[in-house]
């Protein structure tokens, strides 16, 4: 049963009363003031400043010749150890050949793509139109000079006011979680209604909703899962662009100002953000959450160049219209994410991925946890590829095939680590070797650090240092 609190609209804490007009000042002099003068921080920014500066994630500049240059050599490494095992006089039996031939030759064609779409990365896709719709966010879309400006925390595209809408999704999270989110979506600076989606039908998130005034929905079952849930709420609420968060994800008061703007734009269906984690604070954890740096860090961005940066569930602001055109949410699958992406960029919208940190969650903290994510992250990539094969997809450009391909079988990666475990019984039971053995290792060895080491030295650099846990467990959980 659908039990939707009225709950009162929430003042942003960015919004203060020094905000206001001074008696006796002309509106248009303080209209003027506050274009040229940036307002103090509140209390909720500074916080948020100093949890993100307390993550130790480093911030690369990406278009820096020194990344450009990483990404270069490390382009030039893979083409030269594809050269090495080509090379006839270079050829052992044939067997095992052909298994590193096969394995590193998946293995070296997702990585050229990574490294290509990382070379894309240095694309901002805020241009003049995000940064004036940014600038006039906040301003009144109508002016009365026979009355003092009012306080205004309506947030304006083109001139015309818009609504948001915030889900959180929730499905049996800790209560104390779901409030920390809640409170942090409140506090969002722009005129928002806060709504948590209560998939676990729980009577302590229920209460917890009406304590801090978001408004409350649950539903029948739970048919669909999370784009279920999604779609139910969509069919009670109105707002014209809706955020979607995971329970554990806390939003930074700014979530609106960075993404919104990007909706001027008629094309852009919805805005990501980065996935950034909190409790980086024992050996899965930390693991867990590195391995995603590059991804976020130079991958998402370089996707925005080819049009086909996708949605990961949270972290997201979508406009409703481009939602509906395609029939709501993708609950076909569990990967409700990477579908939905798909399906609108078949009919022609646009996505936009960027790289500032908007939200705070919580990473896989134990092994089964963690296996748990990667295997519903590899049956999402599989299902794209079998179901829907992005190559022979034509509603989609040439850049978003070969893009949503390499990410549909990017989990070969574990495939590939198998077979390439069978090379030393072969070479011990039976005597196959996949190199001429006539070879000096140090021949081998060379042409090998140039393919292997140089994707590691790009991964410490875009995360700032060595991480040891999560070369480890990236290598330990190839099945």
């Amino acid at each position: 049963m659908s039990r939707p609190h009225p709950a009162p609209t929430r003042t942003p804490a960015a919004a203060s009363t020094d905000r206001e007009p001074q008696p006796g000042r002309h509106d248009d002099d303080w209209l003027a003031e506050r274009l040229n003068h940036p307002e103090p921080e509140t209390e909720s920014a500074r916080r948020w400043r100093e949890q993100v500066s307390g993550l130790g994630v480093v911030h690369r500049d990406l278009q820096s010749p020194s990344l450009t240059m990483l990404v270069l050599l490390a382009t030039l490494g893979v083409l030269l150890y594809l050269s090495f095992l080509a090379r006839p006089d270079n050829v052992g039996d044939l067997l095992p050949w052909l298994i590193v031939i096969v394995s590193e030759g998946i293995m070296m064609f997702l990585v050229l793509v990574s490294l290509w779409t990382q070379l894309s990365s240095t694309h901002d896709p805020r241009d003049f139109a995000f940064h004036a719709a940014q600038r006039d966010l906040f301003l009144p879309t109508s002016f009365d000079l026979d009355r003092p400006l009012a306080l205004e925390d309506r947030m304006q595209l083109d001139g015309r006011p818009v609504t948001v809408d915030v889900f959180i999704t929730t499905y049996g999270e800790p209560v104390e979680t779901i409030r920390r989110t809640v409170r942090a979506a409140a506090e969002i600076r722009g005129r928002h209604e806060v709504w948590v989606l209560d998939d676990g039908h729980s009577a302590e998130v229920e209460r917890l909703a009406a304590e801090e005034g978001v408004h409350y929905l649950t539903r029948p079952g739970n048919k669909g899962a999370k784009a279920g849930n999604i779609n139910h709420a969509l069919r009670h609420t109105t707002g014209e662009f809706f955020v979607i968060l995971d329970a554990d994800f806390v939003p930074s008061p700014d979530f609106l100002v960075e993404t919104l703007p990007f909706f001027a734009k008629d094309s852009v269906a919805f805005v990501q953000t980065p996935q950034v984690y909190g409790n980086v604070d024992n050996f899965i954890s930390r693991g867990a959450g590195f391995m995603q740096t590059v991804f976020y860090s130079l991958i998402q961005p370089g996707k925005n160049r080819f049009n086909s940066a996708f949605c990961v569930g949270t972290n997201v602001a979508f406009r409703r219209s481009a939602v509906e055109e395609i029939g709501g949410i993708y609950d076909m699958s569990k990967s409700e994410d990477i579908w939905t992406s798909i399906r609108l960029h078949q009919e022609g919208w646009q996505s936009v991925y960027i790289p500032t940190i908007l939200a705070i969650g919580d990473t896989p903290e134990t092994i089964e946890a963690y296996t748990k994510q990667q295997v519903r992250w590899a049956t999402g990539a599989f299902e794209v590829f079998f179901r829907n094969n992005p190559l022979r997809d034509r509603k989609l450009t040439v850049d978003q095939r070969l893009q949503y391909f390499a990410t549909s079988v990017f989990y070969t990666g574990g495939l590939v680590t198998f077979f390439l475990l069978i090379l030393p019984a072969l070479q011990i039971y039976l005597g196959l070797t996949p190199i001429n053995p006539s070879l000096p290792l140090w021949q081998w060895a060379l042409y090998y650090s140039g393919f292997y080491l140089m994707q590691i030295l790009v991964a410490v650099y875009t995360i700032g240092s060595f991480r040891w846990e999560t070369l480890v467990l990236a290598t330990a959980s190839f099945p």
